[in-house]
């Protein structure tokens, strides 16, 4: 399991809470699994809900047309790379 950086602690509890994850323990996500199918098992809905938690929080919206939604939502790391980029709080 990898070592989570502070923002990556930060948007892991922020899924957990999110989508009310409670059997996941938010330091326990390795940044590397896969958020969608085989890692954390998050579906479309999921997706959705975590869209709106981000823009909220960040202040920037994920918008269900980026063809970078893929990539983005890959991983917590990437998840957390994006936002580290594009957050406007």
């Amino acid at each position: 399991m990898g070592i989570l950086t502070p923002l990556e602690l930060e948007v892991s509890h922020l899924i957990v809470e999110a989508l009310n994850l409670e059997d996941v323990h938010p330091h326990e996500i390795d940044p590397e699994t896969a958020l969608f199918r085989e890692g954390l098992g998050l579906d479309s809905i999921d997706a959705l809900e975590l869209a709106l938690a981000v823009s909220r929080k960040y202040g920037f919206q994920l918008r269900s047309d980026d063809a970078e939604n893929a990539r983005i939502f890959a991983s917590l790391r990437s998840l957390s790379h994006h936002i580290d980029n594009k957050r406007t709080k």
